[in-house]
């Protein structure tokens, strides 16, 4: 049983990393759970999971050292499986992309959900290749108009290389009225549903702050809570592993956004 499922948004400032995270952990009490950061030019991933100091990193997969494996990459932390990328700007010029379909399909051998941490833009293949890669993708937005726009252009280029919709996740939810306003819109033009609400609040920050997931750090905040119903609401999908790691082997590399 394996499923790998990208986490997206239009624009960054969204709280994805955290979402990601929390996400992740709440899906951990039934599955097994690997969660990648595959915001190579802009990782974070590591900073909220107490790994600045990791040896290796997905950077050093990615620019095909010999020397290092898959596992060597792969840290236990907060009840999941977790790969950090690096920080360093060398690594994320030198790092060649496509060798991402081979890290995540060693990676699918050995669970039920992989969690794609994506980056934000969709302006490189490295940007778009872990969106292509995922059998589905959760957006998570802030409830604007203009969130919504930008998410859908995500979801677009999702469409056109086969990832489907496990629903969409508002997030940093200052009034939750700005969502009853928008989730009709919301659900008739993404596909799935508006999976979960979660409130703006200081224990995030605070999480962030102490390099815990949100879930470790304060897992009876309002913020908590949502993320664990709306990780409630996403149907986790059983598929063989050995077909879905030749799928993401074979995968087709966009040659333009």
């Amino acid at each position: 049983m394996v499923e790998a499922i990208a986490v997206a948004s239009g624009k960054g400032g969204t709280g994805k990393t955290t979402a990601t995270l929390a996400l992740g952990m709440a899906l951990a009490a039934d599955h097994d759970v690997t969660v990648v950061d595959t915001d190579t030019g802009l990782a974070n991933l590591l900073f909220h999971t107490g790994l600045e100091d990791a040896d290796v990193t997905l950077h050093d997969l990615l620019l095909g050292d010999a020397d290092v494996s898959v596992a060597d990459a792969t840290y236990d932390r907060f009840g999941m499986r977790v790969v950090p990328c690096g920080t360093s700007l060398g690594d994320f010029r030198e790092a060649d992309p496509t060798r991402l379909r081979d890290v995540v399909a060693d990676l699918a051998a050995d669970t039920d959900v992989l969690l794609l941490d994506s980056p934000a833009a969709i302006g490189s293949v490295g940007a778009v290749l872990p969106v292509v890669l995922a059998d589905r993708m959760v957006v998570v937005l802030q409830p604007t108009i203009p969130a919504l726009s930008d998410g859908l252009k995500v979801q677009e280029y999702a469409r056109s290389y086969g990832t489907g919709g496990a629903g969409v996740l508002f997030n940093r939810v200052h009034d939750a009225d700005a969502v009853a306003t928008i989730t009709d819109q919301t659900e008739r033009y993404f596909d799935g549903p508006v999976v979960g609400t979660v409130p703006d609040s200081d224990a995030v920050r605070a999480a962030r702050a102490a390099g815990e997931p949100l879930l470790a750090h304060a897992p009876d905040s309002a913020a908590a809570g949502a993320f664990r119903e709306a990780a409630a609401a996403i149907e986790v999908r059983d598929e063989e592993p050995g077909a879905v790691a030749d799928r993401f082997r074979s995968a087709v590399i966009p040659k333009q956004p």
